[in-house]
């Protein structure tokens, strides 16, 4: 494995500035104390800062060698999960309530790494730019920088993401050539009708009964409506109605989740979700009401960047530990929108076996600092390698 030396040897200082920020977790937007971190160590590289895009956004500049006009921007995700942290270790979470558990505590750190071994270097040509973004998880943090001006104002040719990841071996690397993570669009219905007494059915219209019917049909969408070679998600997770075991209620809300791989899919299930609620809400008597709230796209790679950030990734952990082209996860990221604008690739970095409490978004997860070197080598190749003189 060739990691570059000089981060092996700072690799316990990121170790440190990874669990200073795991046992400080904020929330999307109100990543105060998070982004005052991040300001503060990359002026202490010399690295230009600024401040204030999507609220708490922190964009780091720095330049190479020669200015080229060549530019390229590495992300990194600063939110932690609202969800109790279950480890005991000296590092766990000092807000109840609040976890890094997906993490962004070491995105953040490998960046970081990255962003003072360049400093120190500059064996590059051209402008990197470090976007420390807030709100991926659910609040469309790269979606509001970039609606205030991101790319206006930091211009970069490419952008490039990455997160570990769980269940691919410690140091492995997954590569996708095209769609690695899906859409996440989310609903909520309200079924109405008109209660009555439990023991006097026939004088209700009602929502329960429909809301089952609905429930139950939403599940062909996958099943029946839907290519069996696409990739697809209809999930309901929520389902309020009723407050007494002998009335029937007036109205039953149901909450859910679509995800797609390809665009197409995501707009005809969305089709067939309203045509199936509409359709068996009026069968049943009821009246039904569709929030329909669109989410992340799918997070879909370029071809020619995804073949770059895999050759960087051979040089660093070896080319048989390369994957390239792994079934998609269903998972969905706010780097997606990134993409959409710009040129880029996303990978995952291998963390380990995703056993219990090894995985994301678990109460007892913590992120695997040996990959700390992995991840910061990857980006400083991949620097170096795209702003070559």
């Amino acid at each position: 494995m060739a990691i570059i030396n000089r981060i092996a040897d700072f690799h316990g200082e990121m170790t440190d500035w990874r669990q200073t920020l795991h046992a400080h977790p904020e929330l999307g937007y109100e990543e105060v104390w998070t982004s005052d971190f991040i300001a503060e160590k990359l002026a202490s590289f010399g690295i230009e800062v600024h401040r204030g895009l999507a609220k708490t956004g922190v964009v780091g500049v720095l330049k190479g060698r020669t200015d080229t006009g060549r530019k390229i921007a590495l992300r990194a995700d600063m939110d932690a999960l609202p969800m109790p942290e279950a480890n005991e270790f000296d590092h766990k979470s000092t807000s109840a309530g609040r976890m890094h558990a997906c993490g962004h505590d070491g995105h953040m750190a490998m960046l970081l790494g990255a962003a003072r071994y360049l400093s120190e270097t500059r064996q590059f040509d051209g402008t990197v730019y470090f976007f420390f973004q807030p709100a991926e998880e659910g609040g469309a943090g790269a979606k509001m920088m970039m609606d205030e001006g991101l790319f206006a104002k930091f211009d970069a040719d490419s952008v490039w993401g990455m997160h570990n990841w769980p269940g691919l071996e410690e140091g492995h690397i997954a590569v996708s050539r095209g769609a690695c993570m899906a859409s996440a669009d989310h609903f909520h219905i309200a079924i109405r009708g008109c209660g009555s007494h439990a023991a006097m059915p026939h004088q209700a219209v009602d929502p329960v009964l429909a809301s089952a019917a609905i429930i139950q049909s939403l599940q062909s969408i996958v099943a029946r409506q839907t290519n069996p070679v696409d990739s697809a998600v209809v999930s309901i997770t929520m389902v309020n109605g009723g407050s007494a075991f002998n009335v029937i209620p007036d109205e039953v809300e149901l909450g859910g989740t679509a995800r797609a791989i390809l665009p197409e899919t995501r707009k005809l299930t969305e089709e067939n979700i309203r045509k199936i609620v509409n359709s068996l809400a009026v069968a049943h008597g009821c009246e039904a009401e569709i929030d329909w709230r669109a989410g992340y796209p799918p997070t879909v790679n370029h071809r020619l960047e995804a073949n770059r950030a895999a050759e960087i990734a051979s040089d660093i952990v070896g080319a048989e530990k390369v994957h390239m082209d792994m079934p998609p996860s269903m998972a969905a990221e706010d780097f997606a929108f990134m993409l959409e604008e710009r040129k880029g690739a996303y990978i995952w970095l291998g963390a380990g076996p995703a056993q219990e409490g090894r995985m994301l978004h678990n109460t007892g997860y913590d992120f695997n600092d040996s990959i700390l070197p992995v991840g910061t080598s990857y980006w400083v190749k991949l620097v170096e390698s795209e702003l070559a003189g």
